[in-house]
């Protein structure tokens, strides 16, 4: 720390020293004419054997990442939107009082404007030979070395812009994050869906089991919550005439942190009319495949030294039947036995049979198992917006899937009789008064929405940051959110 402190001692002098001259240490003015990475396509196919001197001039910008000097010369490193290129100072083409400048003011970190013609050097790198230099921006700050860079997990996260800067595979985490957006709109808007945005200021918590981020709102002197889904909305918007709708969003759950979870995170939730829980299945596949085609994967990645295979069909297993078979009775029916199961092995569960299903499915069927899976035939008592399975009351038409042994999405067909939904909100409010934070609020007005008729309707929600996660083979989803929350340090 006190070698920084030094650092930005002289590096505050340097400042002080240019603005006595008038130089302005922090310039807006100078503009480049090509950006680094064109520049190279221009040359990328010349053979710097026969290659003579350029005669065109072109100037570029970028942050010094490193400085060779050689008493009247040096080659620079400079980088600009993660492109590199090498640029060439002497005393001879830039003159005795630049050079001099740039020795006495331009460190590692400032950003610069130079101008000059090209040549490749002898180990055949493209260069640019400078004729004029100007600091752009003068850091203060030393970055990180350039061997060791920033290795410190929480310091990168905390730091991401150092992380960037010195860590080059993190921005190409955030590449594929924001290619994955791009392949993700496209394959929907090409099958006709809307894009759309609802509220983030809820007055009630739904659309899922989460225990809600709470605010005011002064002038309306009304308590809000951030929104834990989108979904009660986006059907609103189907009640209203939308056939097809989707929503890239930001949701926010007061739970805790893990690897799998952040309390702020993004959610891809889609909505179809006319379609079921399966025809929501065959669509979540084919924009997961249309994600891997897009971003050159094939169907088959490494993640985590594991490999997954996305080549069809995906399975496709019942958790009720597969926890029947586990426990060895009827858990639909067996009220008293399933209890006591989950007596003896410490499950909460509100006496909701759910609840206890879920989690012995959820605790035992995925070792060993990486490749895509969708759950479906999930209990009732846990699936308070979904349909009623027409031939088995007590089950859902709705699944999840998972990767890796991981829940990537959660999908139903849409409950939309009004009066079954109002049923189900008061059985969630009766949860609520037993201290369960996580069930629903009673939603009055959408249930109002309902009864006007929402039609047969399929809805998904998916985990765009678990789903990147996947695709970056990142350990944390801390590692594919720019700024992940963090304790106080």
């Amino acid at each position: 720390m006190d070698n920084d402190n030094e650092y930005i001692k002289v590096r505050r002098e340097k400042i002080q020293k240019l603005r006595e001259v008038g130089i302005n240490p922090f310039k807006n003015d100078l503009k480049p004419s090509i950006l680094i990475q064109d520049l190279k396509d221009i040359y990328v196919n010349q053979d710097p054997e026969s290659f003579q001197k350029d005669l065109k001039i072109y100037s570029l910008v970028g942050r010094i990442t490193a400085i060779r000097s050689f008493g009247k010369s040096a080659f620079i490193q400079i980088k600009q939107d993660n492109n590199n290129f090498q640029v060439f100072i002497s005393k001879e083409t830039l003159g005795a009082d630049s050079l001099d400048f740039f020795k006495k003011f331009i460190d590692i970190g400032d950003f610069i404007f130079v101008e000059g013609t090209c040549f490749f050097t002898k180990t055949k790198q493209l260069t640019l030979d400078v004729t004029k230099i100007e600091l752009l921006t003068k850091s203060l700050r030393p970055l990180p070395e350039k061997w060791h860079g920033l290795t410190n997990k929480e310091t990168r996260y905390r730091q991401r812009y150092l992380d960037l800067i010195s860590n080059s595979e993190v921005r190409k985490i955030f590449e594929i994050r924001s290619k994955t957006f791009s392949s993700i709109r496209s394959f929907l808007s090409k099958n006709k869906f809307i894009e759309v945005e609802t509220p983030i200021l809820h007055k009630m918590a739904g659309g899922a089991a989460a225990r809600p981020f709470t605010t005011f709102h002064n002038t309306l002197d009304m308590n809000l919550k951030l929104r834990i889904a989108p979904e009660l909305y986006l059907k609103r918007l189907v009640v209203g005439g939308f056939d097809k709708v989707f929503e890239i969003g930001r949701n926010f759950r007061n739970e805790g942190i893990s690897t799998q979870h952040n309390p702020e995170f993004t959610m891809l939730e889609i909505y179809e009319a006319y379609s079921d829980f399966n025809d929501m299945m065959n669509l979540i596949e084919k924009l997961i495949l249309n994600c891997l085609e897009d971003l050159n994967l094939g169907k088959t990645i490494s993640y985590q030294n594991h490999s997954i295979n996305f080549k069809l069909p995906w399975e496709r297993v019942s958790m009720v039947e597969w926890t029947k078979n586990f426990l060895g009775f009827d858990v639909l029916n067996n009220k008293k036995e399933l209890f006591d199961y989950a007596m003896k092995n410490n499950i909460e569960h509100f006496e909701q049979e759910g609840r206890v299903i879920s989690e012995v499915f959820e605790n035992n069927f995925f070792k060993e198992k990486y490749n895509p899976i969708f759950v479906y035939e999930f209990p009732i008592d846990i699936s308070p917006l979904a349909r009623r399975n027409d031939k088995n009351k007590l089950i859902a038409d709705r699944f999840e899937l998972y990767i890796n042994g991981k829940e990537i999405a959660n999908a139903f067909s849409e409950l939309n009789d009004s009066d079954d939904q109002k049923q189900r909100f008061e059985e969630q409010l009766k949860l609520k008064e037993q201290g369960d934070d996580e069930a629903s609020d009673m939603d009055l007005d959408y249930v109002e929405a309902l009864s006007y008729g929402l039609p047969p309707t399929a809805g998904a929600g998916l985990g765009i940051d678990r789903l990147v996660m996947l695709l970056t083979d990142s350990p944390s989803i801390r590692d594919v959110i720019l700024f992940p929350h963090l304790r106080d340090e």
